[in-house]
């Protein structure tokens, strides 16, 4: 009875530790990358991960066409300097040029449907609580996350946010209506030209003011940490990112100019690390 008991215990013990090596062969390396897409209601969104760690959903700049690749060209780009700080989370928005996710277009509320492609992937991969990294345009999907789901966005970096400028009152607007829609239209001629100006209308002219997404009342009330890198182009707003900063009780502003030399780029970016972890869950 005791040889037969070894054997079994002998057995067991075998067969235990190839499970564990093939789910730890299963598992990705922290610095390899993962890709799928997420699926709902017509809409195909295209995600990447990297990294491994409490969930960063990272997403790039370029306006509509916003997409994984862009991170590439940014000032930061989480992808590489926090990968091993954090599970990296980046996608091709919705009807990016050059992206792979497709779906309707969102002419009658496009900041609501963008909210819910991003939520709607977090849920897909089993993703609750969140941190967010919105670069150029998609500092301004972060702010619509925090407005709609901020129990789950545990704090925001807002890189470079866009914002109304008088000097520069159809910037945004333009990007829709004379970029992002005239690519578009080369392969969906249904989608017309007053389809573009009704989406530009309600995302850059209802209302034309602030940061376009949300107001400077919820911005003042918002308790959700933010991080705020200014800017100054003709997309960027230095005085709606600094009013920003000044408005929300629990937001930090990093210093300006940050973007050069390459060694105050770099303290930049670990500032952004050192907030992003210390705002974790």
């Amino acid at each position: 009875m005791d040889r037969i008991r070894r054997e079994v215990l002998t057995a067991t013990a075998a067969t235990a530790a190839v499970t564990v090596a093939q789910s730890a062969l299963a598992q990705p390396a922290s610095g390899a990358s993962r890709s799928g897409f997420y699926e709902k209601n017509g809409v195909r969104i295209r995600y990447q991960e990297v990294g491994s760690g409490f969930p960063l959903l990272a997403l790039p700049g370029r306006g509509l066409n916003s997409q994984i690749a862009g991170w590439s060209s940014h000032a930061i780009d989480p992808m590489e300097t926090h990968k091993d700080d954090f599970r990296i989370i980046a996608m091709d928005q919705r009807n990016a040029t050059g992206g792979q996710s497709t779906g309707p277009v969102p002419v009658d509320k496009p900041w609501d449907a963008y909210a819910d492609d991003q939520l709607g992937m977090m849920d897909h991969l089993g993703i609750g609580k969140f941190l967010v990294y919105g670069n150029c345009m998609s500092a301004l999907f972060a702010l619509k996350l925090i407005e709609r789901a901020p129990d789950r966005v545990l704090a925001a970096v807002l890189a470079q946010p866009v914002g109304y400028q008088p000097e520069f009152p159809d910037q945004m607007y333009n990007h829709v209506v004379k970029t992002w829609a005239v690519e578009y239209r080369r392969t969906h001629p249904t989608f017309s030209e007053a389809d573009a100006v009704k989406m530009a209308t309600n995302m850059f002219r209802s209302p034309a003011d602030f940061t376009y997404v949300v107001s400077r009342e919820f911005v003042k009330n918002c308790q959700t940490p933010l991080y705020v890198l200014p800017d100054q182009t003709q997309a960027h707003s230095y005085k709606v990112a600094i009013e920003v900063a000044s408005l929300a009780p629990n937001a930090s502003v990093n210093v300006y100019p940050w973007m050069q030399p390459p060694e105050l780029r770099a303290r930049t970016a670990e500032r952004v690390r050192v907030f992003l972890k210390t705002h974790q869950g």
